[in-house]
């Protein structure tokens, strides 16, 4: 009987396995992918669609049709469980599906304050991710600036705060011919724990647009018209976004599996489970033991090429002459923030600077990564 990979979601640490899918199935092995949507989006140029830069083909991946095209098998589904001793995942529909070898690119999600009187979340709340989601806030904040002069409103003021705010102001420019205005609730402070360098010029850039910036305080309840504070103090809103700190996925708590502070799933240095050697993972969803690594896509990227390799080579099990390959998570990373109007604030090193020639650089970088992964669609 032929050894099974199941790949639990097609995101960024999966990408290169994903091009590859041809070259398991080529040596005998079965492969199931289990992601929630047919396409995949790109997250760092997320915040860019929301605000009109890009539109949402420009920044998918049709995982379906690469998976299926080269003779593994898709399911649109979303593990819930894991059984490690069993070797056994259900899923979200009922599905048991066992594997000789699985890995999870599950992602993150974005965790939400109590939300409305009776505990509902507001159909005007919108969480950052899935990305998806900020296609339908564009549709709806399009509608909304068309009408009057909303208040739209970000909680949390870090990477993804500025970035989503940058773009609604972006976004509101395009669409006419109400302005809105734009509250960030950033509580410890704007981008606290970035470079002074960086904050000065991402909050300049966001004052000069007239954005209010709140750090006073905790965001404790989000309602249809209104944000309550711990301090009790209330703000009108038309439309939030939740743009705090990602969480990882709670299957691998729920399941029983090691975990890291962060609640991610615990990998050594070849992106493995020390206690179940036949489960790997990558990107936002895993504790990296040997150094905590950022929630950014970077690592994410990084891990492709070894989470690759490390599958095959534990499918054709030892003895067959591959050995795993270590992750090294690398130097510094460049960081760059889409701040709307095609300007972005970049840091590298010691290098920081702002204005259009930092997005550029990122929009660049963005492209050439996204249309690297839909040419496979092409070649296929």
């Amino acid at each position: 009987m032929s050894r099974h990979l199941i790949l639990v979601g097609g995101g960024h640490a999966h990408m290169v396995t994903l091009e590859a899918i041809h070259d398991f199935t080529d040596k005998g092995f079965e492969v199931t992918v289990i992601a929630p949507a047919d396409y995949h989006y790109y997250s760092g140029m997320g915040p860019g669609m929301l605000g009109g830069t890009y539109a949402p083909d420009d920044i998918r991946f049709a995982t379906k049709n690469v998976v299926t095209s080269q003779g593994g098998i898709f399911l649109r589904d979303k593990v819930v469980r894991i059984d490690p001793d069993l070797r056994r995942v259900v899923t979200e529909t009922g599905r048991e599906l066992t594997y000789d070898v699985i890995s999870f690119n599950a992602g993150s999600y974005v965790p939400v304050p109590a939300a409305g009187e009776d505990g509902s979340t507001p159909d005007n709340l919108y969480t950052v991710k899935p990305i998806e989601r900020l296609m339908a806030a564009s549709k709806r904040l399009t509608d909304l600036f068309r009408q009057k002069d909303a208040v739209v409103s970000i909680v949390g003021g870090g990477p993804s705060g500025v970035e989503v705010a940058g773009n609604v102001w972006q976004l509101a420019k395009r669409t006419g011919p109400y302005t809105p205005k734009i509250r960030i609730f950033a509580g410890k402070g704007l981008m606290h724990r970035f470079d002074p360098r960086v904050k000065r010029r991402v909050r300049h850039t966001l004052e000069h647009r007239g954005m209010d910036i709140r750090e006073t305080g905790y965001v404790k309840e989000v309602f249809q018209d209104h944000i309550r504070m711990n301090s009790g103090e209330q703000f009108p809103t038309d439309f939030t976004f939740m743009a705090l700190g990602v969480t990882p996925s709670p299957i691998f708590t729920a399941s029983g599996l090691p975990i890291g502070p962060d609640g991610g799933l615990l990998v050594n240095e070849f992106l493995q489970c020390p206690e179940h050697p036949e489960i790997f993972g990558g990107g936002d969803c895993i504790h990296f033991n040997p150094k905590s690594l950022d929630k950014v896509g970077v690592y994410a990227v990084r891990q492709n090429p070894i989470l690759c390799h490390n599958l095959m080579a534990a499918l054709e099990k030892p003895g067959a002459g591959n050995a795993f390959k270590s992750f090294d998570p690398g130097p510094d990373y460049l960081l760059i923030f889409n701040l709307g109007g095609g300007m972005g604030v970049l840091k590298k090193h010691g290098i920081v600077f702002g204005g259009r020639l930092a997005f550029k650089i990122k929009d660049y970088i963005d492209r050439r990564f996204i249309r690297r992964f839909q040419a496979i669609e092409r070649t296929l």
